[in-house]
């Protein structure tokens, strides 16, 4: 496992269909996906509107903002928010 760094890019899998992308550690998720091609759903990119929803299956994510528009039980059951969300190992992501 690479150790993080600003520098650090770690891969991030999409379920159920396998598309992958790379991003970097200070990138969020949502930014990265787009800017490999993928049509992913997102508009206030800021962690209040919850269009970009997705389940965090495997792996570890750090959000920008304390509270990313997610409730404590959210959170508990694997929710975050990819447009604030960045990457702190290998990552694998169901879209709602």
């Amino acid at each position: 496992m690479p150790v993080m760094s600003e520098t650090a890019t770690f891969h991030v899998t999409l379920r159920p269909g396998g598309e992958g992308f790379d991003c970097a550690a200070d990138q969020p998720l949502m930014l990265a996906g787009l800017a490999a091609g993928l049509a992913l759903p997102w508009s206030c990119r800021n962690g209040s509107c919850r269009t970009c929803i997705a389940r965090l299956i495997e792996g570890r994510i750090e959000h920008r903002i304390e509270w990313p528009g997610l409730s404590a039980e959210e959170k508990a059951e694997g929710w975050i928010l990819p447009c604030v969300a960045e990457p702190r190992s290998d990552v694998t992501l169901q879209w709602v």
